[in-house]
């Protein structure tokens, strides 16, 4: 019979959960090591206890970085099919989790299938839902209609949701007077925004923020704090409104551990390079080490149709510097909804970041997958760089598409190869190169 009713509950009470085995076991930690960091809120276990395919996975600095999807038909694409064909595609190229951002439509048969079908977290906006839930206007609908969404999700097996709770009356009359130049660029927080000029209450999910705790911990859902107000432009970043809305996270944040519900902190945006580190740290700092979430955060905004570059190297700084969870950006992005190409693009250039930041900040084992790769690049042992690599099909598709003369060689180089001529001079043979 279960005892706790939370992943932090059991943390705290040195309940030991299977959740927390799986998770210790990827990330080759001992349970000894692992629960006292759930336990602080420093590492997330998102695991909806109606989520039953879940294989669960841990979020947190200290721990591999984790890569998110987002996915979910719009009124312009309505393909339900098409998203689902792009979720298997994710999964297999290693994302860790699915956010569901669905704007049209029946979505409940969608999000019911990802979490009876889909062996990596779930994650939702249900604000997003509100509105194509109820089918009313924006302005018509209340409190409890909001919240009722959020239980629904709950109850539909989702593992986290994000919530924009940190953006209040206050903020409503900074967006007003600081003229930023890209304003809100979160849609969430757009959404919550207007409801509130439109309507003159108070954000819902500030005001109601205790009764969807109590729905996150009934549920064990886990609520990543939405940042409306990140920089949608670099000239927007970690201004006031910005750095004000993550204290109050960081505030929101110890309210939810007070109810053993777990929290992520999202995070930016659009950002120069040159700020990612501080922010991060800013982050850890004001929210107590909760785990970053960030979108990108994407280093110029100059690259429309490669911005899943962008946001890789401003996500490898990240990541080093402290975030836990990277949202993929892909090609289509500020562009059109993305194709399955694009998703595969978006999820390889997320997991490089993360990768990268791994090996840097030293996580444990991060870098035996590249020394493996440098011995088998050293042995010219193809079979095994393909078993390294982070996507071997592409990597054997251009080697077969520019077959060299010599089979131990590449087109590049042919029999010029540095690696080749090493080998044999150290092992004392003559070596060819006409």
């Amino acid at each position: 019979m279960r005892t706790f009713t939370t992943q932090m509950e059991a943390a705290r009470k040195g309940i030991i959960t299977e959740e927390l085995k799986t998770v210790a076991c990827k990330e080759s930690m001992s349970v000894e090591e692992l629960r006292p960091l759930v336990a602080e809120g420093k590492v997330v276990i998102c695991a909806n206890k109606n989520h039953k395919c879940l294989e669960p996975e841990g979020i947190g600095s200290m721990l591999k970085t984790k890569v998110n999807v987002n996915l979910g038909v719009s009124r312009d694409c309505k393909d339900y099919r098409a998203e689902m064909e792009k979720v298997m595609e994710a999964v297999h190229m290693g994302a860790h989790a699915i956010m569901d951002l669905s704007s049209h439509g029946d979505t409940a048969p969608f999000r019911r299938k990802l979490t009876s079908e889909c062996p990596v977290m779930v994650g939702t906006v249900p604000v997003y839902d509100s509105v194509i839930h109820y089918q009313r206007d924006l302005d018509t609908l209340t409190a409890q209609d909001f919240l009722d969404v959020v239980r629904m999700h709950a109850q539909d097996g989702v593992d986290f949701v994000t919530l924009h709770c940190g953006i209040t009356r206050k903020t409503v009359e900074q967006i007003r007077k600081q003229n930023r130049k890209m304003n809100i660029v979160s849609r969430g927080g757009s959404l919550v925004f207007a409801w509130m000029c439109m309507t003159g209450n108070e954000n819902p999910f500030f005001e109601y923020y205790d009764e969807i705790l109590e729905i996150c911990r009934e549920y064990d859902v886990t609520v990543s704090l939405g940042d409306a107000c990140r920089p949608g432009c670099l000239a927007d970043a970690s201004d006031a409104c910005q750095i004000e809305e993550l204290v109050r996270l960081g505030e929101l944040t110890k309210r939810a551990w007070e109810k053993d519900v777990q929290v992520m902190v999202e995070g930016p945006g659009h950002m120069p390079i040159d700020q990612v580190a501080a922010n991060m740290k800013i982050q850890q700092s004001v929210c107590c080490g909760a785990p970053f979430y960030v979108l990108g955060p994407l280093v110029t905004d100059i690259a429309p149709g490669y911005d899943h570059i962008t946001a890789a190297i401003g996500g490898a700084v990240a990541a080093a510097n402290g975030a836990a969870f990277l949202c993929y950006v892909t090609p289509a992005e500020h562009l059109a909804l993305p194709n399955v190409e694009d998703v595969k693009q978006g999820v390889i250039a997320s997991r490089i970041a993360a990768h990268a930041a791994d090996i840097a900040k030293g996580v444990r084992g991060a870098r035996l997958v590249d020394d493996r790769m440098a011995d088998a690049r050293r042995a010219l042992d193809w079979e095994t760089q393909w078993a390294c690599a982070l996507d071997p099909q592409t990597a054997k598709d251009i080697r077969a598409e520019r077959k060299p003369e010599h089979e131990d060689t590449c087109s590049m180089c042919g029999k010029f190869c540095a690696v080749r001529s090493m080998n044999k001079a150290l092992a004392g043979e003559h070596i060819d190169i006409l």
